[in-house]
């Protein structure tokens, strides 16, 4: 995850595979255009009684702290150019919340940089890594993942390779085949997941990615919404070898500002920010100003995690009670729902339930061929819209 917005899933095939054409690369066609009927068709049959209720993307829909609003609207940066690392106070605010929160100490100078959000990031690394390390071509990603992972390798002219995930949570690393890891140019890791929502043994992967020379990056964006146990950071085993990447898409109801961290290894972290420079990838002014504010205020996420604590519970009982039985996830906002054998597959489980509830989600294959038999259900939207799909469930079993 990371960041999980406008710009959901771009990639056209689970593991990231592209089609080609005579003049090179033919961009993939954006997933979300099949859920194009369903969503039509909803929207047309529940006009007047309450519309479409979107779960399919995780957009959040609760305000952001009103103060972080105006210190954006009052930073006075906006006429003069943002610094690309971030500034002072922004990367010592993020310093700051990571030894709040896991106990983690980065140094804000060496170690944290700014990026803008998350996905750009994911879809980044691997073409600049590529360029540090031009012998290695070969991206190491879970195999039920955000499909961006293995897009970034796509868009770098390296090779996807999924890693097997085992069943209670993580990557099965004794499975990746010795001449992948030879070629290996990164490994991601997502704790908790998307779209899962299982957890990671974030000390295990990166202690496997020294061992090996691999950089190990850690998408940690949905951290504040762990359920079992405290939220972790892989950077609690050090910074050696290993990247930690945040965002305040999540955190904070940030999404449409695009602002995001990544902290670990200093020598990792100096050579990203050195080509991000060059590329002109700067948070803008007014955004860190907000960023800053954000970051240092824990309680607005503590009632956000009341929410998306809620609506998950709800909307667990809820689905169960129609024939969907779903268990809580470990963390994350997400609902994994396996596909019932009545319904063949996760697309015509979405069919369905866009058909006789209004409620569009995404079908697990969008998530690499392992999440075929599940749907994934957002719970971002508020409760009384979510009430309203209870309703329509309960009127259509």
């Amino acid at each position: 995850m990371s960041d999980d917005s406008a710009a959901e899933p771009r990639s056209g095939a689970p593991t990231g595979a592209v089609t080609s054409s005579a003049q090179g690369f033919d961009p993939p066609p954006y997933p979300y255009e099949r859920l194009n009927g369903a969503k039509a068709r909803a929207a047309e049959r529940f006009a007047g009684r309450g519309g479409l209720v979107d779960c399919s993307i995780g957009t959040p829909c609760d305000p952001p702290p009103d103060e972080v609003l105006e210190a954006m609207g009052n930073s006075g940066t906006e006429r003069g150019y943002p610094t690309s690392p971030g500034s002072p106070a922004y990367r010592e605010a993020a310093a700051g919340w990571m030894r709040r929160r896991f106990g983690v100490t980065v140094d804000p100078v060496s170690e944290v940089a700014a990026c803008v959000g998350t996905k750009e990031f994911v879809a980044t690394t691997a073409q600049f890594l590529k360029l540090r390390m031009p012998d290695r071509d070969t991206v190491l990603y879970p195999s039920v993942s955000y499909p961006t992972y293995a897009m970034g390798a796509t868009l770098a002219g390296a090779r996807a390779v999924p890693v097997p995930e085992l069943p209670g949570g993580g990557l099965d690393l004794d499975a990746v085949d010795p001449s992948d890891v030879a070629r290996a140019l990164l490994l991601w890791v997502n704790s908790p997941s998307n779209p899962t929502g299982l957890l990671s043994d974030l000390d295990r992967s990166a202690q496997w990615g020294r061992n090996r020379g691999i950089p190990v990056f850690s998408d940690e964006c949905y951290a504040e919404f762990t359920w079992d146990g405290p939220a972790r950071s892989i950077l609690e085993s050090g910074t050696e070898g290993v990247v930690a990447v945040h965002s305040l898409s999540k955190r904070s109801n940030l999404a449409g500002v695009r602002a995001g961290f990544y902290a670990g290894d200093a020598a990792l972290v100096a050579y990203l920010l050195d080509v991000r420079r060059h590329a002109g990838l700067m948070v803008p002014g007014p955004v860190q100003a907000g960023t800053v504010v954000a970051l240092e205020d824990d309680v607005h996420v503590q009632v956000q995690r009341e929410r998306y604590r809620h609506r998950l519970t709800f909307m667990a009982e809820v689905l169960t009670g129609v024939g969907l039985p779903v268990e809580m996830p470990a963390g994350a906002f997400y609902l994994w729902v396996p596909v019932p054998q009545a319904h063949v597959d996760g697309w015509a489980l979405c069919e369905w339930l866009a058909d006789e509830a209004g409620l569009l989600v995404s079908p697990g294959e969008l998530y690499g061929e392992g999440g075929s038999g599940h749907i994934r259900v957002a719970v971002v939207q508020p409760m009384d819209r979510l009430e309203l799909v209870a309703e329509r469930l309960s009127s259509a079993s």
